[in-house]
């Protein structure tokens, strides 16, 4: 069995995006078909953002992972998330997802990245398995959170704020 990365490039983003609609899906994020697009055409367009690597298991594309850069005072300088990382169901448990982590790890190295997170469902055993077996540690003292940033809201109060 043979597992490639493949960087997605801009003009590939018509063959992402049903990718992208079927992970979704899958974990059932909602996502509109516009923002999907939207997002994904900044990270495949500005490199300096990540990048989006296609998997090819032979000769499939078996899907792909997601890659996205900040930095952290924390971690000296540039981290990532594994913002999305699908493997069709008949690629999993083959050791596909160890090699692709793998390859991941030594990419993110190459661009300058001191360390690399990921979320995973709890209940997702599989899957934390695999990270773990990949090197990954839980940090129980932490705990994700999110907050939407509402641009409107952010744009009037900078203009209130400026008169």
């Amino acid at each position: 069995m043979e597992v490639q990365l493949r960087q997605a490039e801009t003009h590939q983003l018509a063959e992402i995006l049903p990718l992208v609609e079927a992970y979704h899906a899958c974990e059932q994020i909602p996502s509109s078909a516009a923002a999907r697009e939207s997002a994904i055409d900044q990270l495949l367009g500005d490199r300096r953002l990540g990048g989006l690597w296609l998997i090819g298991v032979d000769a499939e594309t078996a899907r792909y992972i997601a890659l996205c850069r900040g930095f952290s005072i924390e971690f000296n300088g540039f981290d990532a998330f594994i913002d999305e990382f699908f493997l069709l169901p008949e690629f999993r448990g083959r050791g596909v997802g160890k090699i692709v982590l793998a390859e991941i790890k030594r990419l993110a190295a190459a661009l300058d990245i001191n360390a690399l997170h990921l979320e995973v469902a709890r209940g997702n055993q599989p899957a934390r398995k695999l990270y773990t077996s990949a090197g990954f540690q839980a940090r129980d003292k932490y705990l994700l959170m999110s907050l939407p940033v509402d641009k409107q809201s952010s744009s009037d109060s900078v203009e209130d704020s400026n008169q």
